[in-house]
C-alpha cells in the first residue's frame, strides 16, 4: 500500500497563531485536503453572533460552549474545496450525543452527506488520554446513494507498556478497507 505525500516547500507554508474559532485567519482559503486533531471538546464562546458567521448559519444551531467538536469540523469543512477530503480525530462523542450535536450531525450527515467514512481506532492511542477516538472522513463531492463506510479498527493494535499502536500493517490494513470500500465482517489475518 502506498501512500503519497506532498512536500510543500518552506516558504509556502503559513502558520497563524490565534483561535481558530473565534479569530480564525484563512477564511479566505479553500484547501484541497484538511488533516487535523483538534482539542478534544475545548470551550469556546458559542456566541449568538456565530449564527451569522458564513462557517455556522446554514444549520442554525451553535455547537455547545463546553464542547467545541462540531464547531471545529464546520470550520474546517467551510474551508474545504468542493473536491476535497477532510479527516479529523474525535471523541467517541461526537457519534452519539444530543441537543445541538445532534442537530449539526444530522445537517453534516443526512442533509449534506458530507460524511464518507468512520474509522474507530483503539483507545489509548494518543498521549494525553486514554478515549477512544475516530477519525472522520468527509468529502464535500459525495453522490446522493453513497453510503458511509464504517470501519472499526478498535482491536487493531499493538500493546507497548501503558500505550497501545497502529503498526504499519494495521494501518495498511485501514487504508486499504478504505480504499476498496468492502464490506468484511469479520477478519483475521
Amino acid at each position: 500500500m502506498n501512500l503519497i505525500l506532498h512536500q510543500v516547500p518552506f516558504d509556502k507554508i503559513n502558520i497563524a497563531l490565534g483561535n481558530t474559532l473565534e479569530e480564525p485567519k484563512y477564511l479566505n482559503k479553500k484547501f484541497d485536503a484538511i488533516v487535523s486533531h483538534p482539542p478534544y471538546n475545548e470551550s469556546w464562546s458559542a456566541d449568538k453572533s456565530f449564527l451569522n458567521d458564513e462557517r455556522f448559519k446554514d444549520v442554525g444551531r451553535l455547537a455547545p460552549r463546553s464542547r467545541s467538536s462540531f464547531a471545529f469540523i464546520q470550520h474546517m469543512l467551510y474551508l474545504l474545496e468542493d473536491n476535497g477530503t477532510l479527516a479529523v480525530v474525535q471523541p467517541h462523542g461526537v457519534l452519539f450525543r444530543g441537543a445541538a450535536e445532534e442537530v449539526i450531525r444530522k445537517h453534516i450527515v443526512e442533509e449534506k452527506n458530507y460524511l464518507d467514512a468512520v474509522i474507530g481506532l483503539p483507545e489509548n492511542i494518543f498521549y494525553g488520554t486514554g478515549i477512544p477516538t475516530v477519525i472522520l472522513i468527509f468529502k464535500k463531492s459525495r453522490n446522493k446513494d453513497d453510503k458511509v463506510l464504517f470501519i472499526d479498527a478498535s482491536n487493531d493494535y499493538v500493546k507497548d507498556n501503558n500505550k497501545n499502536y497502529l503498526t504499519d500493517k494495521y494501518i495498511d490494513k485501514i487504508i486499504q478497507t478504505y480504499q476498496e470500500r468492502k464490506v468484511i465482517d469479520k477478519y483475521s489475518y
